[in-house]
């Protein structure tokens, strides 16, 4: 009698073919013993066929096949050869039940809300219920069983499936590091590529807040884990230092404006600044800034009016420019707080997961940062929620912040 079909696992009649049955014999004996037992194969298969034809089923289970195929070793005395055998059944029925698995997870991301998944309610700042956060799901679900079945040590894979270690995002094992700090004052010094456009260095507290975020967006597109500027204070206080020089200089013009009735003095006023810094190298400064003064009050004495007049213009320009800075810094935070808690990476599936650390500078500049991203905090989102994002790490240090007298014992207080 001859064999006709073989039935799946699943049902499904499938032609016979005994080259199968010597291909997997021959897999055993190579693993076993070296290669080259192809004719012992095919003299084991034809043993299995015979059985297979005395027992008069034309169309056997596939499992009934491989138990033949076990006894028929054994009795030819290939006990090793049996047992990689053995072993190379187990190895596939885990497999297939790991495909089955797979199929299962699937099912429950497609169908299933995330308020009944856990799978879709697995990171916080993913909605599992968007078209791209269910993709995000599927890709995560099928990279972590590729990983179990072909890349991690069995071991590993098997003390992590039963809980007795936990490879922490193993989805993205093999793809990219994780977690980045990010040193925004060096990448912005000549300004950045993102991969898509080149971004100017920033010359304003408002662009670099954008640019940080944008930073912290790109980045966390590219690799996996959460992206965290690590000098937040003082990558920040250089884009105060710029938005204060710009204010004063602005001020000032109007009040140099008003004393000699000329027309807006702001291009004269600037080459005078960048005449002072460039013999000089000083610059307007929120604080101390009499040696600033004292510089520029005889380049515009005469020109714009007598001491006394520009010294109450330097005065009025000064202070004026500490309020719009403080106004425009804080407004900057509130940008970055509003931005990283609505902004999409990962083609739209989730916010950047973001962290930024301060605490430690203690110019005017980075102190102004610090006091407003803290009440940029406090005040919330535009419901007053409480925003998730950035995670805020206040530095604490003996001599900067810890104890009273200190520096920025203020803002350890407000922290």
């Amino acid at each position: 009698m001859t064999i006709s079909s073989i039935r799946k696992r699943d049902g499904r009649l499938m032609p016979f073919d005994e080259e199968k049955i010597v291909h997997a014999i021959t897999k055993a004996f190579n693993a076993t013993y070296k290669p080259g037992h192809e004719d012992t194969a095919r003299k084991l298969a034809d043993e299995v066929l015979s059985i297979l034809e005395v027992e008069g089923n034309q169309q056997p289970d596939v499992e009934h096949i491989q138990d033949l195929v076990e006894r028929v070793l054994m009795d030819d005395g290939y006990v090793q050869t049996a047992k990689a055998y053995i072993l190379y059944r187990s190895d596939r029925s885990r497999v297939r039940e790991m495909n089955t698995r797979l199929m299962k997870i699937y099912e429950d991301i497609t169908f299933s809300a995330a308020k009944d998944s856990d799978i879709k309610r697995e990171n916080a700042n993913i909605d599992g219920d968007t078209a791209m956060g269910s993709m995000l799901k599927f890709g995560s679900e099928g990279a972590k069983q590729f990983y179990d079945m072909f890349v991690l040590n069995p071991d590993h894979a098997r003390a992590h499936r039963e809980g007795d270690i936990h490879i922490h995002d193993l989805d993205f094992l093999t793809l990219t590091t994780t977690c980045c700090q990010i040193d925004i004052k060096k990448l912005f010094q000549g300004g950045f590529s993102t991969g898509h456009g080149t971004l100017r260095e920033p010359n304003d507290i408002a662009s670099y807040a954008a640019l940080c975020c944008i930073a912290i967006q790109s980045n966390q597109n590219d690799q996996h884990g959460g992206q965290s500027v690590v000098n937040f204070d003082y990558g920040m206080a250089d884009g105060v230092k710029k938005t204060f020089v710009r204010c004063y200089r602005q001020n000032m013009a109007r009040a140099l404006m008003l004393l000699c009735g000329d027309e807006d003095p702001e291009k004269e006023l600037k080459g005078v600044m960048a005449d002072i810094q460039a013999e000089t190298g000083l610059q307007p400064t929120l604080e101390h800034c009499e040696d600033y003064f004292a510089a520029e009050l005889p380049r515009l004495t005469g020109r714009f009016g007598d001491e006394e007049e520009i010294k109450k213009a330097q005065q009025f320009a000064h202070q004026r420019a500490v309020k719009e800075t403080d106004r425009a810094t804080y407004q900057a935070m509130e940008a970055l707080i509003h931005n990283l808690n609505t902004m999409h990476s990962r083609a739209g599936a989730q916010t950047p997961f973001s962290s930024i650390n301060y605490g430690m500078d203690t110019s005017p500049e980075g102190r102004m940062v610090m006091k407003n991203v803290m009440l940029a905090t406090e005040a919330g989102l535009g419901g007053g929620e409480t925003p998730i994002f950035p995670i805020q790490i206040f530095r604490v240090k003996e001599g900067v912040n810890y104890n009273p007298g200190e520096p920025n014992y203020d803002l350890f207080q407000l922290a």
